[in-house]
């Protein structure tokens, strides 16, 4: 077996992208904010820019695949590319998750799965990365249990019962 880790840098650089972007969102753009909401906000704002590029990449991927795609087939690098990208976002979310809110179970578990699948997909069998840039075309940022844990912080500060952002 080849060692797969060195074929591409795109991990380690989707990664250390995610944490300069949270980084840039907790300290300039959320400055401002309690630390509590500028933790939370920071990690939004990560996944929206992750989201779009994902998307965007995502199609550029499934255009370009050159032989008959199926739900099986070879992995192609660009595909490879696009798992590698969103492997960085999910890596640096769950550290977030973990520093931040280590209760948050569901967040946790949803991210180790998918990272466990991405990660299956891309280093161990590498195949099927068609069917995953096939749910990539989702936009990311429509995550229901963000819009689900942002919208209740909204309705929460509108009660009264939060500090101000």
């Amino acid at each position: 077996m080849d060692t797969v880790f060195l074929h591409s840098p795109t991990l380690l650089i989707s990664f250390l992208m995610f944490l300069l972007v949270y980084l840039f969102a907790y300290f300039i753009v959320f400055r401002n904010w309690s630390p509590k909401h500028r933790t939370e906000a920071s990690s939004s704002f990560m996944s929206l820019v992750h989201g779009t590029p994902a998307v965007m990449m995502a199609i550029h991927a499934l255009l370009s695949t050159k032989a008959s795609p199926t739900f099986s087939s070879r992995n192609s690098a660009t595909q490879n590319r696009v798992l590698e990208f969103s492997m960085g976002y999910f890596i640096m979310d769950i550290l977030h998750y973990l520093v931040f809110f280590p209760s948050d179970y569901l967040i946790i578990l949803h991210h180790l799965a998918t990272l466990y699948v991405f990660v299956t997909c891309r280093y161990i069998v590498c195949h099927e990365a068609y069917g995953l840039l096939v749910l990539h075309w989702k936009p990311p940022s429509i995550n229901p249990i963000k819009i689900w844990k942002v919208t209740g912080k909204i309705f929460e500060k509108k009660k009264g019962t939060t500090n101000s952002l």
